[in-house]
């Protein structure tokens, strides 16, 4: 059977697709120290999957490959995603490709960065 028309099915990508969009919100509280800029504006946030059991898996890149604030911003995630009590794992996998770029910034990191 096609589960592409199980209701059931689709509620439960409907309830994942919140959580996402609501674990998308909290991490707007996440800053690059360096810069000063969330990282979901920064556009270092490559994907956000929550499974059913609301373990939560994020693709994260950083602004360079030596990034020295990269296991700050790690455990900036993990403390800020941690007061949810319904998340029950935090897992942040670094991911370099494709690479980042400042074309990826919001245009309000740019104007705040660039001017």
């Amino acid at each position: 059977m096609d589960d592409s028309h199980d209701p059931a099915v689709a509620i439960k990508e409907e309830r994942a697709s919140i959580r996402r969009a609501l674990i998308g919100n909290a991490l707007y509280d996440v800053e690059d120290p360096e810069m000063g800029v969330n990282i979901v504006d920064l556009g270092l946030i490559y994907d956000i999957r929550v499974d059913e059991e609301n373990r939560v898996e994020i693709d994260l890149t950083l602004t360079t490959l030596g990034c020295p604030m990269g296991p700050q911003i790690i455990a900036d995630i993990q403390d800020t995603l941690g007061i949810y009590a319904e998340i029950q794992a935090v897992k942040v996998n670094l991911v370099w490709s494709p690479p980042w770029s400042p074309a990826m910034m919001s245009e309000e990191a740019r104007d705040e960065l660039l001017g």
